[in-house]
């Protein structure tokens, strides 16, 4: 099967775009952050004129035009760049598979870079109301080192699949894989800011919230409550495609191999992720576990999905050892 040199040439250009406007992107919304605390001051101001404009008199008061704060214009050029950025990482994986005339997820470089396009889309989704935009800055930390780390050290010319990936399985199996992991990110990193806003201002008195880096850093996070919501939803979302993923491998496993399960290292790790995700739904429907206790299992999940997408794939050999650096 030959493989077009040009349009891997044209995946490769997008992919580099894509990283810059990932930078560009994560600029914009630390200007929001650092900005936050202005438009929180705003609002609180004109919340108390708008009151003692109505305790003064009953007659309402004439509406006052809305002003865009930089709080706004920086989330929303950084949202703007996110999408952009989607679309050019969706051009490079989609080049990258018309080049080799094949799925375009066939190695580690290219489930990254899909892995990295469903994080993003996944927090366009969840995390789209301006008052959310803050933890975007937190999302796109590990999208920026991930697309560096693809683009860098798991990078792979285009080419064709080695003979074992050649199957109507690869598209159904490495997609969800990708979807759910991808979506597994952007909760995690919702439940690890959690833990910080909720260590640092909602689980102490006001007299004894930290100061200084740590203290400004957890007071412009949405409230806990609005990040614990964030990551459920997500998992709620991503934990059945996981699932399945996990379900469909066994069947191709049996097709290919001759049996279902075989406690391979990616099969062994991909079951445990899959049920500390269950155990973090559990706990998160269970009082008592609801809020610190239940993020930490979550944090854990995220863990165990970076765990299983570096250490299992790059270092322990197994069955699965052929989707890796090419």
């Amino acid at each position: 099967m030959n493989v077009d040199p040009e349009l891997a040439r044209w995946s490769d250009g997008a992919f580099q775009v894509a990283f810059a406007i990932y930078v560009l992107a994560m600029v914009m919304f630390a200007g929001q952050y650092a900005t936050s605390r202005v438009r929180a001051s705003q609002q609180r101001e004109l919340a108390g004129v708008t009151a003692g404009a109505s305790g003064a008199s009953r007659s309402p008061a004439p509406a006052r035009p809305a002003q865009r704060t930089w709080f706004d214009k920086f989330g929303g050029m950084g949202y703007a760049l996110v999408i952009l950025g989607a679309v050019f990482q969706l051009a490079s994986i989609v080049l990258r598979g018309f080049s080799a005339g094949r799925f375009p997820l066939g190695n580690m470089y290219e489930f990254v870079s899909g892995m990295v396009l469903a994080t993003v889309v996944g927090g366009l989704v969840f995390v789209r109301k301006p008052e959310h935009r803050p933890l975007w800055i937190f999302i796109l930390a590990p999208v920026v080192a991930l697309v560096f780390v693809a683009g860098t050290v798991l990078y792979a010319d285009s080419a064709p699949v080695v003979p074992a990936l050649r199957s109507f399985w690869l598209p159904i199996h490495v997609s969800l894989a990708v979807l759910g992991s991808g979506l597994f990110l952007v909760s995690g990193v919702a439940s690890l800011m959690f833990l910080v806003r909720y260590a640092l201002i909602e689980g102490r008195t006001e007299d004894a919230r930290p100061g200084g880096v740590r203290g400004r850093i957890a007071s412009r996070l949405p409230e806990a409550r609005t990040l614990d919501r964030i990551a459920y939803r997500v998992t709620i979302v991503a934990f059945p495609i996981f699932g399945l993923g996990v379900i469909l491998g066994a069947v191709w496993a049996e097709a290919a191999w001759g049996r279902f399960w075989g406690w391979d290292p990616k099969e062994t790790m991909s079951f445990v992720t899959w049920v500390v995700y269950a155990a973090y739904l559990h706990a998160r429907a269970t009082a008592g576990w609801r809020d610190a206790k239940a993020a930490w299992i979550n944090v854990v999940g995220f863990l165990a999905i970076v765990f299983n997408l570096f250490f299992i794939n790059m270092v322990i050999s197994g069955l699965h050892s052929y989707a890796g650096l090419n």
